[in-house]
């Protein structure tokens, strides 16, 4: 079974090589480094296979901004397995690792932006992200509630960190 770590200091160049690879282009790896620099990672993960970094997670800080004030969330971006490594369970084994560190750290709610296909898998619903404002297609975009009731009555614009660039 596979058992995620965090990232060391260390495995920066790996994360850059396994984001790079699982989404063709630079994108992904600059954010996580942009979101580094800004601070607003609350957990980076890591699966090995063998000693080969083969897959990344990243958890990190955004807000619901609702009428009575913002509100505490966790932004689940981005997530990458090497395309060889694709299908054998190490995105599967990164996201629970990473939801059962965010709830045993006392977060509430998490969202995405992807496949419902996959993401559901864990918990995250369309219908959860209902009463959020965003700009993504809403098909894709989801949430779940790591604390039951986290989202009742929560009703607001989403605000990533400023490295997501919305």
């Amino acid at each position: 079974m596979l058992s995620p770590r965090s990232a060391a200091p260390g495995d920066g160049a790996a994360i850059r090589r396994v984001l790079e690879a699982a989404f063709g282009g630079a994108e992904e790896a600059d954010l996580v480094e942009r979101l580094r620099a800004e601070q607003a990672v609350l957990l980076s993960l890591v699966a090995e296979a063998g000693q080969e970094v083969a897959g990344h997670a990243l958890f990190s800080r955004m807000y619901i901004d609702t009428q009575h004030g913002p509100v505490a969330a966790v932004a689940l971006a981005p997530v990458g397995v090497l395309p060889g490594r694709q299908r054998t369970g190490f995105g599967q084994a990164l996201i629970r690792a990473g939801l059962e560190q965010m709830r045993e750290a006392g977060e509430g709610i998490v969202t995405v932006l992807g496949n419902p296909a996959y993401y559901t898998r864990f918990g995250f619903t369309i219908e959860a992200a209902a009463m959020l404002s965003h700009p993504f297609p809403r098909e894709y975009y989801m949430a779940m509630e790591l604390v039951p009731g986290a989202l009742a009555g929560v009703k607001g614009g989403v605000r990533y960190a400023p490295a997501f660039g919305l």
